[in-house]
């Protein structure tokens, strides 16, 4: 029973790295259920407050990191709340529209679009604000593929 409990908590662990490249997916939810199943399946006594605490820190910094590397990798190459929005949707929609590159093609589209629709913006200045979205969407990917590794890691600090 217990290898069936932590292939569970494992399949969970590795669906919240997935939601990095499936952004639909709740990552963060993904996490807490691991943490759940240990403390349903085994015990919730390793967790003492302190746990509770960086571990919903680091669940925040998750949330802040995904909104932040995107908002900042448009606003610093000079583009809108248009493109910001753009992007996320672009980067939600385009790993269904265009299966495994919609990941990178769909923030850039969007930003870039919203650019060039609603701002009349230039292809050249849109195109810039389509790679800021880019290089915000993989910035804010690496720090939080960074901190669910660090939440992992303490939690089998804790429990092990």
């Amino acid at each position: 029973m217990d290898l069936m409990y932590w292939s569970l908590i494992g399949l969970l662990f590795v669906l919240a790295f997935a939601a990095l490249v499936f952004p639909i997916l709740p990552g963060v939810l993904f996490l807490a259920a691991g943490f759940a199943v240990y403390g349903f399946a085994f015990s919730f006594a390793p967790f003492n407050t302190a746990f509770w605490v960086i571990q919903g820190i680091l669940f925040v910094s998750l949330f802040a990191a995904d909104y932040a590397g995107n908002a900042l990798g448009v606003k610093r190459l000079g583009g809108s709340r248009a493109a910001l929005w753009g992007s996320t949707i672009g980067l939600l929609a385009g790993p269904f529209v265009i299966p495994f590159a919609g990941i990178l093609i769909g923030p850039f589209l969007g930003a870039a679009l919203a650019e060039l629709i609603v701002h009349k913006k230039g292809i050249k200045e849109s195109a810039a604000v389509g790679i800021g979205s880019l290089l915000g969407f993989l910035g804010s990917t690496l720090i939080k593929g960074i901190v669910q590794v660090i939440m992992i890691g303490y939690f089998l600090w804790h429990v092990l």
